[in-house]
């Protein structure tokens, strides 16, 4: 469980449900971990520290790079190298949901800014301390709604879609520079702090999967740390469908 050990591991959105799961896993398993949010990264940090994990939080927005820059910088002083980036931060508690054309275009467009821009901005933030340190793993976090066709949610999908081809094109890019790039994508896990599907949505939900059952975050974890790690250290441009089998119909 402690395969990570001596790596430094910058986690976006690293403060709430699936975020705060990754942070909090590669700490277990020995990374020394960033976890960055909009606010409480350090509350977050804090606790990870206490459970005799190592962790520092920097509050970042995504819409400001030099916040991000900031982020880069104080994980390079604090643990002298940057071996990985799980850019999970995005924007979806507050999205609207509808028909597309009933989209708000502030909507549309705070949705590209934050899951799409947001994702390049970290990245090219961090990209410079991972060459620095010789190479590393860049884990970007996109979504089955992007290949489900899930209505309702366009902007959204066409957003997690940009990531998934992002992540194909970056690691053509960044292979040489001996950084490797790939990307997860989660079918609907439930969060307790967000109200976002009926009861009848999450039983379609599991329905739909090869393992009927509901998802957690436990079963993104591992996937996570693994492209994270040493051992998928030929693994590149790739997309990993963490779904339970679940069909996209």
């Amino acid at each position: 469980m402690r395969e990570l050990t001596d790596r430094v591991v910058i986690v976006t959105g690293a403060t709430v449900h699936l975020g705060r799961a990754y942070a909090e896993d590669l700490a277990a398993r020995g990374a020394s971990v960033v976890v960055a949010d909009l606010s409480r990264s350090e509350v977050v940090a804090a606790e990870i520290r206490r459970r005799g994990g190592s962790a520092v939080g920097v509050d970042i927005d995504l819409r400001e790079p030099g916040s991000l820059d900031a982020m880069a910088e104080r994980a390079w002083t604090e643990f002298g190298a940057v071996h990985g980036l799980v850019n999970n931060a995005g924007y979806f508690r507050t999205m609207f949901r509808g028909p597309f054309d009933e989209i708000p275009e502030e909507d549309w467009d705070s949705c590209f800014d934050i899951n799409v821009k947001g994702t390049w901005y970290v990245i090219r933030s961090v990209v410079p301390r991972l060459r620095r340190t010789g190479g590393g793993s860049i884990v970007n976090i996109s979504s089955a709604t992007a290949f489900k066709g899930l209505g309702n949610v366009v902007h959204y999908a066409a957003a997690k879609a940009a990531i998934a081809g992002m992540t194909r094109s970056l690691a053509r890019e960044l292979g040489p520079d001996g950084i490797r790039v790939n990307a997860v994508a989660p079918d609907y896990v439930p969060d307790e702090d967000l109200h976002s599907r009926s009861p009848a949505a999450r039983e379609r939900a599991v329905a739909s999967r090869c393992l009927p059952r509901e998802q957690t975050a436990a079963d993104l974890v591992g996937t996570v740390a693994h492209l994270v790690g040493p051992g998928s250290g030929f693994v590149t441009g790739q997309t990993l469908h963490v779904n339970g089998g679940s069909y996209f119909g």
